[in-house]
């Protein structure tokens, strides 16, 4: 099964936390894409309970770290469709 759907998703997210991360690929998944924590889980190649904890947001130390070195070199992680030939 591919992760696409029909639907399109041409939002983009700015996201200084791996929350808001999780958040915005979490809206993607169920908006965008129509997918379940199965389905995601699935093509992962994981447990959709281990794949629950981790869309929840819940703390990762070594991510947590790199959205902190982002923050202190003032830079920022943007969320957005890929497209274009800059693939």
């Amino acid at each position: 099964m591919s992760l696409y759907r029909d639907k399109t998703v041409d939002v983009e997210y700015r996201v200084r936390s791996f929350k808001e991360l999780m958040y915005a690929l979490r809206d993607v998944r169920r908006n965008g894409r129509e997918l379940t924590q199965h389905d995601l889980a699935e093509q992962l190649g994981v447990t959709r309970s281990y794949f629950a904890d981790v869309e929840s947001g819940r703390s990762n130390r070594l991510i947590d770290l790199a959205f902190d070195l982002l923050r202190v070199l003032d830079l920022e992680l943007v969320v957005r469709p890929r497209g274009g030939s800059d693939d």
